[in-house]
């Protein structure tokens, strides 16, 4: 009886070593690169409007500002767009705040409109799972998401 609980022990390890090994060869998401016209422009954009902080870049280039998303994630932008383009709404970048109310105290300071799902200006989206959402353009037409998911 012995063996056998020390063999269960033993294999029950071996199976939680194997998973959390093939859960580590799982993708990561590393980076989202966003090509924009006016690179100041959006650097400004992405830095007061979103908050978000500037990290070292390799280049050193001129045409581009990486910012850190998340403990592993990056954010790039590259400029040499020649032009804005259209974008839906559907393929966004999502970001979430500890407040809605006080993203849109921020949003107002820098005279960005935002709108709810359907489109409503001024307007927040309450999800049936509760969150709040609210939506934006940046400085190229890239479409953003707010939101205060933060479980």
């Amino acid at each position: 009886m012995k063996k056998a609980c020390y063999i269960f022990s033993l294999s029950l390890a071996l199976s939680f070593i194997t998973m959390m090994a093939a859960a580590q060869n799982k993708p990561v998401l590393n980076h989202i690169a966003l090509y924009v016209v006016d690179l100041k422009t959006s650097t400004q954009f992405y830095q007061q409007v979103i908050g978000l902080d500037t990290i070292p870049e390799p280049f050193h280039d001129g045409r581009h500002t990486w910012f850190s998303i998340g403990t592993h994630g990056h954010l790039h932008i590259i400029s040499g767009a020649t032009s804005k383009t259209a974008h839906d709404k559907n393929a966004h970048l999502c970001f979430s705040v500890p407040s809605i109310n006080d993203f849109i105290t921020n949003l107002k300071k820098y005279g960005v409109a935002y709108e709810n799902w359907a489109g409503e200006k001024n307007t927040v989206t309450k999800r049936v799972d509760g969150v709040q959402q609210l939506y934006f353009r940046d400085p190229d037409g890239y479409w953003i998401e707010i939101n205060d998911d933060n479980k």
